[in-house]
């Protein structure tokens, strides 16, 4: 019998010697930084998502799961994407860093460099369970230095699909894929579940917001001043409310998971969008409603007072120092570049409302190359700074077209009823104030009083009394790029036309050929001949 007592109690000293390895681990994974028991991270992103929400006080769509995330955390009133594109955006979220530091990642369609590690992978490293579900990052390719497909955002789980209630919504079934995420999670280690929500992006069914959300067209408060106030206008924006509104569907059951599961409390839920609308003049450009967001954040261990709106400016450069911040993870050591950003700990921490950190007063926003569609691939670089007040923009090519040449169907800006009706409209009328706002030519500098001007159609740049301000905000601006070694500061930025396309290159010179060329988001009939400046 000894050697059998003498066996046991081996295995029983190597089962201690294990779970004391493991709450090693879990304390090297907490304590980094000296935090006790880091909270898991569900980071739900949507694709083309504007600041529409009732929460913000939009009476056309209904977004409850959204309000409760707002109602139980935090609701922003200021959170801006620096760059209104998918793929940049995205990589600014990832990152830490503005587009115009990401070398090709600053572009849509581009190669992510290898050198730039992103927050998932640096948890991944660390230990934890990262997982996503949907649309990660995007459009673009992303390999390792051995060439392989690299996971950004971890391991995908899209196993589960569902009957969408309509064409041009995705089969994902988001909250059943999250589910099975946690199911395979272990309890004893961290988790971090991207939600990845193809909606709204386009293509849509067309009058789903009447037939199948039961919504009406006099529902909408209000058209923006740069669209046309019809009802091709107000059907477009109500099939694109009940995409929104199919999302927050899903978002319900995500919530309720975490609530079956016990996990409501200790689990950090960011929910955003990669930028606005995409409709002419919002997605791919640089003004207000683009690059504004919605964004309302959950965290009932780490939040010291919710139920709070704050009007403090944040954005996408915050999100990789904020994540590992409260993972416990140095920055420095983790092996990511530096970041623009900075943690919003202080704003959870804080019990005020309003603007809580008196140095959040202003955003940057720009852009580089969007889609293909001009000579020689090139983008329309902008750069831009976001106040409460005002919004001022540098345009460096203003001899370009901004949504994309006319020839080759704008392609800056996805197809639409809403493009087609002001495309139409500007081929029996060069001068109409709609077709000028959306797809002409824009002057070099741009400024606009936000409070009197939220739709950014009046530019005040010529106007001798708001040269002060117009002065004052781009060396403001300047100053910033300066600091973020900025290429177009040192009159570099043609670099990032010259970075390759990863899909379309070529697409100006193949249309002028004859050839065919494939661009499934806009219309063939966006495509008019060339337009003389």
């Amino acid at each position: 019998m000894m050697p059998c007592v003498c066996f046991r109690r081996i295995l029983f000293r190597l089962f201690l010697l294990f779970t004391c390895l493991l709450g090693f681990r879990s304390s090297v994974l907490s304590n980094e930084k000296g935090f006790d028991q880091p909270p898991n991270i569900l980071l739900v992103i949507a694709d083309d998502w504007g600041a529409h929400a009732s929460a913000y006080k939009t009476p056309w769509i209904q977004t409850p799961a959204f309000d409760r995330v707002a109602r139980e955390g935090l609701l922003f009133h200021h959170a801006y994407t620096p760059n209104a594109k998918c793929a940049p955006s995205r990589s600014i979220l990832l990152t830490g860093r503005h587009s115009w530091q990401l070398e090709e990642a600053g572009n849509h369609l581009s190669f992510f460099p290898t050198k730039f590690k992103c927050w998932p992978e640096v948890l991944n490293e660390k230990g934890w369970q990262v997982g996503l579900t949907g649309k990660g990052w995007g459009p673009g390719i992303a390999k390792t230095t051995d060439g392989n497909d690299r996971k950004l955002i971890g391991k995908p789980f899209n196993r589960k699909t569902v009957r969408p209630p309509a064409k041009g919504i995705a089969a994902n079934d988001y909250a059943a894929n999250f589910a099975d995420f946690l199911d395979q999670a272990e309890t004893t280690k961290p988790w971090c579940f991207w939600v990845g929500f193809q909606e709204p992006h386009r293509p849509y069914e067309l009058g789903i917001g009447e037939s199948k959300a039961g919504k009406k067209l006099a529902e909408v408060d209000r058209v923006p001043a740069y669209w046309p106030d019809d009802s091709v206008t107000r059907r477009d924006m109500l099939d694109y409310g009940a995409e929104v509104e199919y999302l927050d569907s899903h978002l319900t059951r995500i919530l309720d998971e975490l609530d079956q599961r016990d996990l409501a409390s200790n689990t950090l839920v960011i929910v955003t969008s990669d930028h606005g609308m995409p409709f002419p003049r919002c997605k791919g450009y640089a003004y207000h409603d683009s690059n504004h967001v919605p964004l309302a954040i959950r965290w009932p261990q780490g939040i010291t007072k919710p139920k709070r709106e704050i009007q403090d400016f944040v954005d996408f450069t915050d999100i990789a120092p904020t994540l590992l911040d409260i993972a416990g993870i140095d920055i420095a050591t983790s092996g990511m570049a530096p970041v623009a950003g900075r943690s919003w700990r202080p704003l959870f921490a804080s019990e005020k409302d309003g603007l809580v950190d008196a140095e959040r007063t202003f955003s940057l926003v720009g852009r580089e190359r969007n889609d293909v569609g001009r000579p020689g691939d090139v983008g329309y670089p902008i750069r831009g700074i976001v106040t409460e007040r005002y919004l001022y923009l540098h345009n460096f090519e203003p001899s370009r077209w901004p949504a994309g040449n006319p020839e080759t169907g704008y392609l800056d800006t996805d197809g639409s009823p809403t493009k087609t009706s002001i495309l139409e409209r500007g081929r029996s009328n060069r001068s109409d104030s709609f077709w000028q706002l959306c797809f002409g030519l824009r002057p070099e500098e741009e400024l606009y009083d936000l409070q009197s001007d939220p739709d950014c159609v009046r530019n005040l740049a010529l106007i001798p009394d708001a040269r002060s301000v117009l002065t004052s905000l781009r060396e403001q601006m300047e100053r910033k790029l300066i600091e973020q070694g900025d290429p177009r500061m040192r009159g570099e930025g043609d670099i990032f036309d010259r970075y390759p396309v990863t899909s379309g290159a070529g697409f100006y010179d193949q249309w002028k050929r004859g050839e065919k060329v494939s661009a499934g988001w806009v219309e063939p009939s966006d495509f008019e001949p060339a337009i003389k400046k």
